[in-house]
């Protein structure tokens, strides 16, 4: 029992000792920031990997929940409901599914989240979706509002999702279905049926993981190895003695634990913190606007629980690791050589050439060569591997003008600065390289996100010409005369035309249908009878509805015709016809007041937008995801930045006492100013202004002809991340050499 006790108390001896070494280690506040900051990392980075398949797991098991089981008998039984599955979106947002329901007997089966029927004429809406479009009225949209949907309805707090009971029922209009009960075993899915449209939307989850492990785990681990690294000169001598006395491994490690325990805990205290509050209640995701279910996160709470206490081991295991491991080449005493580093000049010759071959190579190559591809990969790959050393090679040189210029005007700091700055150029390369790659993959990502959103770049150029002084309308279903009779005559200040494509052949005339008053707005002669016109229109309005009409040669055949008759031909258009609707002064058109309208008026409401917008939308989900990208980019980059400043700093201090002197030679501390600024300061700042015109340089020839989400606000914003963290970094690096510099004693030194 004696022996525990002393097993126990020299365990507590020795963690006190290491407490004791880091506060004292001339590195030590650095070292102290950098471990607390990767727990803290770590926490988040395998919190969103747990919360990442939380989420999926669960989204999936209220979809199930959710889909309805089809009715296998012919008749109406009496507990099934019609059931048609529709759309909708709000402005310049993706799209989300309208639900027409119409129970057969008021004992129907709800659907989840559902508390009661809906009237008819009344709709339930998500609460996600009553606040998204508050603007756009759209509690009155489907009718009157008879609810919201429970929590158990939609797949996420997020989601948009309406069900709506027609005022006169559903019918046995196709594509309308019977309905049972919801729930259904895998040989009951009837695809076309599910409510929501995220299981098709969504990335697989295996994609959104690798994500999160590459933008947010992996620069934590790199933040924790440096947190490792710092102040190792100091600690390899320690290490050293305690061996000299006698410790052994467990005793070491106890030291080095006892040296890293304090800002672990902190850092996993605060990381439990955000988990915690994740876990209590719904948080809203910055920048994207998605909000984390909590009720998710809890069916995992285990899982999430760990999160913390397995961050704070990696890192202390981390630590130990590090001070166990035998150091190679600590034993020589023979001093190193400083010779020129040719091959970083080389490096950085390269780099022009691979961000050439990156940009311009494909071109060369031909859209359908195999080669366009490999070019402007290999020319990306290579000015990742040669842009650290271009930067390096650049504060190289701007080092040397430094020592000239310090030498002629007697300026210590700009001397030693200029001195350091031009013989130590791999430690700026390795200072700057995690930031210019990350920076050229986030770049990357975020440009190839544009590029799967190509097929909306012709609608988006449509929205940019003519606004919504055209809006196309498509009915959902059949409808009657007298239904598009009574919409066209609701329409305030409003014309309306029929575009119908040929029906013989793609080369056939264009038929247009309109009263004299809409003929004329599109600049259009108004003729008895029918009429034909060839070449461009000149009405941009018009242009741009053919432009999204199939047809062959650009003939237009003009039929004047009236109100009625229009709406006779409008109600039994095929789907390739355009019936749009437009103000003869040219001004835009609400789109919320003509959805409103249609659902006043059409069984099932009608797509409402500008022409082609449809195609606008169904990029909208790239965008979206794409945001996520720019949130955990970001924050990567963010994270990178402060490692290569920690790093920087903890580099700058360890010389920093050599500059003590200086202090007293020069009468100020100025020389500390001056050289944190070229040691830490200028490349951390080169890095993220010239590494964000690199990568936006190498990514713009993805965008070429297609939506680039890669906007001036994003290059400013990142570039503007580096360079705060670039100054706070150089400002406590001058604070703690200051600090040094005031403390010290003339010693024989």
């Amino acid at each position: 029992m004696k022996g525990t006790g002393d097993s126990r108390g020299l365990a507590r001896r020795l963690l006190a000792v290491g407490r004791v070494a880091g506060r004292r280690s001339e590195a030590g506040g650095a070292r102290f920031v950098a471990l607390l900051l990767a727990t803290v990392v770590l926490v988040l980075g395998l919190g969103t990997l747990v919360a990442v398949h939380a989420v999926y797991t669960g989204q999936e098991e209220r979809r199930v929940a959710r889909t309805p089981v089809v009715e296998r008998a012919s008749q109406q039984a009496e507990g099934s409901t019609a059931w048609f599955v529709g759309s909708d979106t709000l402005d310049g947002e993706r799209r989300f599914s309208v639900v027409y329901l119409a129970p057969h007997r008021g004992n129907a089966p709800l659907p989840p989240g559902v508390d009661h029927w809906p009237a008819p004429g009344q709709a339930v809406l998500s609460p996600a979706l009553r606040e998204a479009g508050a603007d756009e009225d759209i509690d009155l949209r489907y009718g009157e509002l008879a609810g919201t949907i429970g929590p158990l309805g939609v797949d996420e707090p997020s989601e948009w999702l309406a069900y709506v009971r027609p005022r006169d029922g559903l019918g046995a209009q196709p594509p309308s279905a019977l309905v049972s009960g919801f729930g259904p075993t895998a040989g009951q899915v009837a695809t076309g049926l599910e409510p929501g449209s995220g299981r098709y939307d969504n990335k697989p989850e295996w994609m959104f993981e690798a994500v999160v492990a590459g933008m947010v785990v992996l620069p934590g681990l790199a933040l924790l190895v440096v947190g490792v690294r710092i102040g190792a000169h100091a600690r390899d001598r320690r290490t050293a003695l305690v061996a000299a006395l006698g410790g052994k491994r467990r005793d070491r490690a106890l030291v080095a634990v006892g040296e890293a325990q304090l800002p672990a805990l902190i850092g996993a205290a605060l990381g439990a913190a955000v988990v915690a509050t994740a876990l209590l209640r719904d948080l809203r995701i910055p920048h994207t606007g998605y909000a984390l279910s909590s009720a998710y996160l809890r069916e995992h709470g285990w899982g999430i629980a760990l999160v913390p206490v397995v961050a704070l081991l990696v890192v202390l295991a981390a630590v130990v690791i590090a001070d166990l491991a035998p150091r190679r080449g600590a034993g020589g005493t023979r001093p190193r050589s400083t010779a020129k580093n040719t091959w970083m000049s080389r490096l950085a010759a390269l780099c022009p050439v691979m961000t050439l071959v990156a940009i311009r190579g494909p071109d060369f190559a031909g859209t359908g060569s195999a080669w366009h591809m490999l070019l402007g990969w290999a020319g990306t790959a290579g000015t990742m591997l040669t842009l650290p050393a271009a930067v390096a090679t650049v504060t190289m040189a701007t080092g040397r003008v430094l020592t000239r210029q310090g030498q002629a005007h007697g300026l210590a700091g700009t001397l030693v600065a200029g001195r350091r700055t031009s013989t130590h150029p791999g430690a700026t390369a390795r200072l700057v390289t995690g930031i210019t790659v990350a920076l050229i993959v986030l770049m990357q990502a975020i440009a190839w996100q544009g590029l799967f959103a190509s097929q909306s770049t012709d609608a988006q150029h449509t929205l940019n010409r003519i606004g919504r002084s055209a809006v196309s309308v498509g009915t959902h279903g059949t409808v009657t005369t007298a239904d598009m009779t009574t919409f066209l005559r609701r329409l305030p200040d409003t014309e309306a035309v029929l575009l119908t494509p040929p029906t013989d052949s793609r080369d056939g005339p264009i038929t247009l249908y309109g009263d004299c008053t809409a003929l004329t707005a599109l600049r259009l002669p108004c003729p008895p009878h029918d009429a034909r016109a060839d070449g461009v229109p000149e009405d941009l309005r018009l242009r741009e509805l053919l432009r999204w009409t199939p047809h062959g040669s650009l003939t237009l055949d003009i039929r004047r015709t009236t109100h009625d008759t229009l709406a006779r031909l409008a109600a039994a258009s095929s789907e390739n016809a355009t019936f749009a609707v437009l103000r003869p002064d040219g001004a835009d058109l609400s789109v919320p007041a003509l959805k409103k309208l249609s659902y006043e008026v059409f069984p099932r409401g009608a797509r409402v937008g500008a022409p082609g917008e449809g195609e606008l939308t169904a990029g909208m989900p790239n965008r979206d995801q794409g945001r996520w990208s720019v949130l955990f980019g970001v924050f990567g980059i963010a994270v990178l930045a402060v490692t290569a400043g920690l790093s920087g700093v903890a580099e700058f201090l360890r010389h920093g006492r050599a500059l003590a002197p200086l202090s007293v030679l020069t009468g100020g501390l100025r020389v500390f100013r001056t050289s944190a600024a070229w040691a830490v300061l200028a490349p951390l700042a080169l890095a993220g202004l010239f590494g964000s015109a690199v990568a936006a340089a190498l990514a713009a020839p993805i965008n070429a002809n297609g939506e680039s989400y890669i906007t001036r606000e994003l290059l400013w914003s990142v570039a503007g991340v580096v360079l705060v963290i670039s100054i706070l970094m150089w400002m406590w690096a001058v604070t703690v050499s200051t600090r040094l510099a005031q403390a010290w004693r003339p010693r024989g030194d």
